[in-house]
């Protein structure tokens, strides 16, 4: 999901301001908002200007490390202590440790300008669990303030919201800046007081459109890698749930389904993370890539290491460390649905929830060429190649200074980069199988992580990409009479969903059944589409569609009302199959109607729907094939030959659902 669709004709200032901005929330993209390299962004200055350390403690208590910041960039600087005898400090590392009990100055020196912060050193003296009032455990802070909770980097202070309480933007790990902007995730530096997480964090950095101008903005900061906790008040025990957001791997934010709604009626600890995106979460060039175990998905990394922070922690906030279920919608269903097969996430997680993700896996060795042709032009104004070609076939070798240049380019111009794929792999590849994080064969594998897994889908999950796609703002389609345009998209909505729905669920437990030790649960919404009671028009069963049946905090109210009685009913019903599933694996409980595991003899899908009082669950089956798909397509002759034929070639192709489609229309591969 990103900020433009289809082909690079597209003009979004030919779209209405409310379906623009409806699509931009709905995609999580990036809304208004004020770019990065403003004059108050690029202030210098140090992350701290006073900092408490204490002798006699542990060694996290005994050290903090300064950073000089330059808005979101580490910038290099020398650092000394006016007291070394009070608090070291390294000279290039920025890293305080206490010696022994007074006050002494930090100074960072960069161009000959200084920066200062204040060190207090004190003498640790742990607390008496004798002494009254007091108690060396959290729990008793915690009969003062029930959001105060520790982690094993520090304590964290969040809200209470009646009932339930919220953290945001706890560190799960360092931020990914510097030598760390293409590594493992670090863990994040120790604090001492409690951190405040009573407000909601910034996103990764990204870029979007002011759809108000049309022109492209960057949002968001690189020291991002924290994550959200929502949990019922009194929690104690309770199901994990693991929200990874969507965006196509470059937008997005852990906000994008806020908990409070499904922490309380889930009765669940919920938790939402932030990750890199974009080229700095995927990113296979050689140069990056020497050691035997390295690897350019960096994202999984990310999400990997959030996981091992949910294992850690998630008891301090109510949660069972031993009950964790994986979810994610669009790019983070996708992101779920590689880890299946991911070595790495071996015993990370227990059960997993699938939205409109589907199976996807790009090769390393044409990933990196696509990189390569993307980051060449810079390479050219930067002067390290003569032209464009050039620039791929430097940047496609493994040499330091390839390396050393690929770390210099500042994150400003990277964001912008491959930043209009509209599901197509081709722009951003990503999710590389390099046998490192992902296998080879990616989901021919025979070796999955097997969990209970719940996959569900929209039936019409296409029209947010292509109601908007390029083509429909080129100067043909418009001199195409109104009738002929209307069947042109409703053509491409029809065949193009039904490619999108069955690649999202039905595709992905056909090729995963025989090697898949775990029940697999298909899901299909109807509400909206042609064959529901209630129909949504243009848009049907959207890719979303699924949002409002969580949370009433969503950004859907312009394609339709969710909040008629017909979809509250809808959505208590999948709510209780999704809370049943959270705590066994099983959506099933007493007096639902039955919902079957999926497979090759039994194929059914749970489908849901509602008129305009009541909702529906039933099993049915609703399997087709790409080849029936396209049959239909050929027979249908409500569009022009012509005019169908530009639709497959320049909507319809090299998307997520296109290969059997691209191959037998025989469609110009989009791959360099």
């Amino acid at each position: 999901m990103l900020k433009k669709y289809g082909q690079k004709t597209g003009n979004f200032q030919s779209c209405s301001r409310i379906a623009a901005a409806a699509l931009a929330a709905a995609l999580s993209f990036t809304s208004v908002c004020t770019p990065l390299n403003t004059a108050a962004a690029a202030k210098i200055k140090l992350d701290k200007t006073e900092a408490k350390l204490y002798v006699g403690g542990t060694k996290k208590q005994a050290k903090t490390t300064l950073k000089l910041k330059k808005g979101t960039k580490t910038i290099k600087a020398v650092f000394t202590s006016s007291k070394p005898a009070v608090a070291k400090v390294g000279k290039n590392t920025g890293v305080v440790t206490a010696q022994k009990e007074g006050t002494a100055t930090i100074i960072a020196k960069y161009k000959a300008k200084k920066y200062k912060c204040k060190v207090t050193v004190e003498q640790y003296e742990p607390v008496s669990p004798d002494q009254p009032g007091t108690d060396t455990d959290t729990n008793t802070d915690q009969t003062k303030d029930e959001t105060l909770r520790a982690t094993q980097y520090g304590r964290v202070k969040g809200v209470d919201s009646g009932d339930h309480l919220t953290w945001y933007a706890i560190p799960y790990a360092a931020a990914p800046v510097g030598d760390l902007r293409w590594s493992k995730p670090a863990d994040p530096q120790s604090w001492t007081e409690p951190l405040d997480c009573t407000k909601e964090g910034d996103k990764f950095l990204q870029c979007g459109t002011d759809y108000a101008t049309g022109k492209t903005v960057v949002s968001g900061t690189e020291d991002c890698l924290n994550l959200d906790v929502y949990a019922p008040k009194k929690a104690e025990k309770l199901p994990v749930l693991v929200y990874i957001h969507g965006g196509n791997n470059q937008t997005g934010t852990s906000s994008e389904m806020k908990g409070h709604q499904i922490a309380v009626e889930e009765n669940c600890v919920y938790v939402s993370l932030n990750y890199r995106l974009g080229l700095f979460g995927f990113n296979c060039l050689p140069a990056l890539q020497k050691d035997a175990d390295a690897t350019g998905n960096y994202t999984l990394l990310d999400i990997a290491k959030a996981l091992d922070w949910v294992k850690a922690n998630i008891s301090e906030f109510g949660g069972d460390a031993g009950n964790i279920t994986v979810s994610g919608f669009s790019a983070g269903g996708r992101d779920v649905m590689a880890m299946l097969t991911s070595p790495l996430f071996a015993g990370k997680f227990d059960k997993a929830v699938v939205y409109s993700g589907g199976m996807t896996i790009a090769d390393e060795t044409a990933s990196a060429r696509q990189i390569a042709a993307a980051i060449a032009p810079l390479a050219v104004e930067d002067k390290k190649a003569a032209d464009e070609k050039a620039a791929v076939e430097w940047l496609l070798t493994d040499g330091t200074d390839v390396k050393d240049y690929l770390y210099s380019i500042d994150s400003n111009r990277l964001v912008t980069l491959m930043s209009n794929a509209g599901i197509r792999m081709s722009v951003f590849p990503h999710l590389y199988g390099d046998d490192v994080v992902l296998p080879k064969e990616g989901f021919a594998t025979t070796k999955y992580n097997s969990v209970p897994l719940l996959m569900l889908t929209g039936a019409t999950e296409f029209s947010l990409f292509c109601n908007f796609d390029g083509y429909y703002f080129s100067d043909a389609f418009k001199a195409l009479d109104e009738t002929t345009q209307n069947a042109a998209k409703t053509f491409t909505r029809k065949y193009g969903s039904d490619m999108y729905r069955i690649f999202n669920a039905q595709c992905s437990a056909e090729t995963m059944y025989k090697n898949y030790g775990s029940n697999i649960y298909v899901c299909q919404v109807e509400y909206g589409s042609d064959q529901s009671a209630t129909k949504l028009p243009a848009m049907g069963s959207f890719h979303g569609i699924f949002v409002p049946m969580l949370t009433n905090d969503h950004t859907y109210s312009d394609f339709g009302d969710f909040t008629t009685e017909g979809y509250r009913s809808m959505s208590a019903l999948f709510d209780n199959y999704l809370k049943n599933f959270l705590v066994s694996g099983n959506p099933n409980a007493e007096g639902q109607t039955e919902w079957a595991n999926w497979t090759p003899e039994n194929p059914v899908s749970m489908v849901l729907d509602a008129d305009a009082a009541k909702g529906t669950a039933e099993q049915k089956n609703v399997t087709t094939t790409y080849e029936a798909i396209m049959d239909a397509m050929d027979a249908d002759s409500t569009v022009p030959q012509e005019i169908k034929n530009d639709l497959i070639s320049k909507i319809m192709n090299g998307r997520w659902f296109s290969d059997a489609l691209d191959a037998r229309y025989k469609n110009v591969s989009l791959w360099k």
